[in-house]
């Protein structure tokens, strides 16, 4: 077996991305939770964790047997990855956020005199979450990510102190919007639409649930991939 009951939900998706799927689909948080292990997780859950680790590992040799190929960012170069996580990520949340507080208001107002408890929450609950990601993609490309750039280009560890300083601060942030994730999900009862919805309740329900898929690959890159492999080189200078 590639995947063992103690591995850690972090590990298991930065070796095997597809393994994110696996996780999602069990409703297991394996980005801002990631330091757990696989069974800490599937008890979680209440899931047996030998039925989980068969999942991860036939989806793993099915990957590999079929030569599908995933970018390795645990070696890739920090500009590089920052990039990604910026011109993909970042980008898809500053598109898309604007279009869903609209529409959460949108269904809201219609929707309102039936479903009026849950909408007010997921209004409230995304316009928060919207808020908090708004100034922390700001902290991040502006101030934490221009460092860790001048640290790869000039070596100057300094620079990376400085980086490493503020990864508490990005980590906990992150803990905070995944738990509204969390907690639009648990209201919108994993994202099910009442049979009296229209279109535009659907497609808001839709792309919340994208937005929480996504954040969730963002957060991973950062917590498990780029932020592990900073600490890492300034254990040395700490010891």
């Amino acid at each position: 077996m590639v995947f063992i009951v103690s591995d850690r939900l972090g590990d298991v998706v930065a070796k095997f991305p597809g393994a994110g799927k696996v996780f999602k689909e069990n409703r297991i948080d394996y980005c801002c939770n990631g330091g757990r292990s696989v069974e800490e997780a599937a008890t979680a859950q209440n899931l047996d964790v030998n039925a989980l680790l068969q999942t991860l590992n036939q989806s793993y040799e099915k990957a590999v047997a079929e030569g599908e190929k995933e970018h390795d960012w645990q070696t890739e170069a920090f500009e590089a990855l920052i990039d990604h996580v910026v011109n993909i990520h970042h980008a898809y949340l500053q598109k898309t956020m604007p279009v869903l507080s609209e529409l959460t208001s949108k269904i809201l107002r219609v929707h309102g005199q039936h479903h009026g408890a849950e909408l007010s929450k997921v209004h409230k609950l995304f316009n928060t979450f919207r808020m908090d990601m708004e100034a922390h993609l700001i902290k991040e490309e502006e101030l934490v990510f221009p460092l860790i750039i001048e640290y790869e280009r000039t070596g100057n560890k300094d620079k990376l102190a400085l980086a490493v300083q503020n990864i508490d601060q990005l980590e906990s942030e992150h803990a905070a919007v995944g738990d509204i994730l969390h907690e639009i999900a648990e209201v919108t009862n994993e994202y099910q639409i009442p049979e009296d919805a229209c279109g535009t309740y659907a497609y808001t329900y839709e792309k919340l649930e994208q937005v929480e898929e996504d954040t969730f690959r963002h957060v991973h890159l950062e917590n498990n991939i780029l932020f592990p492999r900073l600490r890492a080189i300034l254990e040395p200078v700490r010891a």
